[in-house]
């Protein structure tokens, strides 16, 4: 296990947690004063309250928790998050209701989960030709329909 360096912004924020030991992503918890309410179809920012330090080499992907998707339709408007190892500043989720009904978050509940993973950074090169794979140059569907 490593130590990811996390620093409080706000009073009430609530680190991330693994709901399991063998869970992959760690639970993300809005900081909030209040209930924010989120209107169908809007995207609102919900504070996490702290900033961290992802380690050199890793990213932090944000996703959506599965029961908060699935049931009440809420979940990253950016699908993933994507929070680089040199990023300092506060933590934040766009939430988007993707219901035709208002949803309310409550202060210190769930909202997403942060899965760390290493990242590789490339140097891009043009070429001239690109070696011959059995798939080829066939895109969206051509592995199958299922």
């Amino acid at each position: 296990m490593t130590n990811i360096p996390v620093k409080r912004l706000r009073e009430g924020a609530i680190l991330p947690a693994y709901a399991t030991a063998n869970s992959a992503g760690a639970d993300l918890y809005a900081c909030l004063d209040e209930p924010v309410d989120i209107g169908p179809h809007e995207t609102r920012m919900i504070p996490l309250g702290y900033s961290m330090a992802i380690p050199e080499g890793w990213a932090g992907l944000i996703f959506a928790r599965s029961g908060l998707a699935s049931k009440r339709h809420l979940a990253p408007a950016n699908k993933v998050g994507v929070v680089d190892a040199d990023y300092r500043g506060e933590w934040w989720v766009p939430l988007h209701n993707h219901s035709d009904a208002p949803q309310s978050v409550q202060p210190g509940e769930r909202i997403a989960q942060l899965v760390i993973v290493p990242c590789m950074t490339a140097a891009f090169c043009e070429v001239d030709n690109l070696d011959e794979t059995e798939r080829g140059t066939g895109g969206f569907g051509s592995t199958g329909t299922n």
